[in-house]
């Protein structure tokens, strides 16, 4: 099924979904073969990639709670990504799956369908909702690694240690191999010395991985989803764009190892 990869982090505003379109586009760009996955409610992912969630009929809310086969749902992006969309269908999943035995392994089990496929993916990306619920401990319990993207600002810090716990938890009880690949810096003003000591203190403060550039705070990433795609497609030299390309190259190169 190749590497799964959550992006996650329960604080809202942190550039998960832009980090998931970004990177997406450009694994895509270096030849990979890439799933996006829309695990939040809002479907700000799927709107990003040019779909709109009003549109569909089916989503990745049928494929977790009634056993659809993901390959019925799976729509083809002008970013040359698949997309497994969401509508606000899924507001209701954590509920549905709430009282449900084997609830965190849904997710995985969907994904695993995908490995009969002629042509597999080499990366699955999920859009994990801001929240630590059902979903994203079903992401969690899905994945190989989890990349947490963590604004500049101090506030950012607070949550995340509340995540490591999840993922702790996870660990134990549903998915041993589960790794934190690293923090992922965004929303970064250069200008700000607030900024730079909230960077300089990320790998002290967690003794976790810090991917290298930070993602520039930048207007750039606003304008991409009015457009249905992502900033590598929009605003392709810009350096938002330059910096998801060397994170995207930093991931396959992770992968490797």
């Amino acid at each position: 099924m190749g590497t799964v990869l959550a992006i996650a982090n329960q604080k809202g505003g942190v550039a998960k979904t832009t980090s998931v379109a970004s990177l997406g586009a450009a694994l895509a760009e270096l030849g990979q073969r890439v799933l996006v996955v829309d695990l939040d409610p809002q479907g700000s992912l799927t709107f990003s990639l040019g779909v709109d969630p009003e549109d569909l009929e089916l989503s990745v809310h049928q494929v977790l709670t009634q056993g659809l086969d993901a390959r019925e749902v799976i729509i083809r992006t002008e970013d040359e990504v698949d997309l497994l969309p969401a509508t606000i269908e899924l507001a209701r999943a954590e509920a549905e799956l709430l009282t449900r035995t084997g609830r965190e392994h849904v997710l995985k089990a969907a994904l695993e369908q995908l490995s009969d496929d002629e042509v597999e993916h080499d990366w699955v990306l999920l859009d994990c909702p801001p929240s630590l619920g059902v979903l994203t401990v079903a992401a969690l319990t899905a994945a190989d690694g989890v990349v947490i993207p963590l604004q500049c600002e101090t506030l950012s810090h607070r949550g995340v240690s509340q995540l490591l716990d999840t993922v702790h938890d996870v660990r134990r009880f549903t998915n041993r191999r589960l790794a934190v690949w690293g923090v992922l810096p965004t929303l970064f003003d250069g200008r700000s010395s607030h900024a730079r000591a909230v960077l300089e203190s990320i790998p002290g403060t967690f003794e976790l991985e810090v991917f290298s550039p930070p993602i520039p705070k930048t207007i750039r990433f606003a304008e991409a989803p009015a457009k249905g795609r992502s900033i590598l497609a929009t605003a392709n030299s810009t350096k938002g764009a330059a910096a998801y390309r060397q994170v995207a190259a930093a991931l396959v190169e992770r992968a490797a190892r």
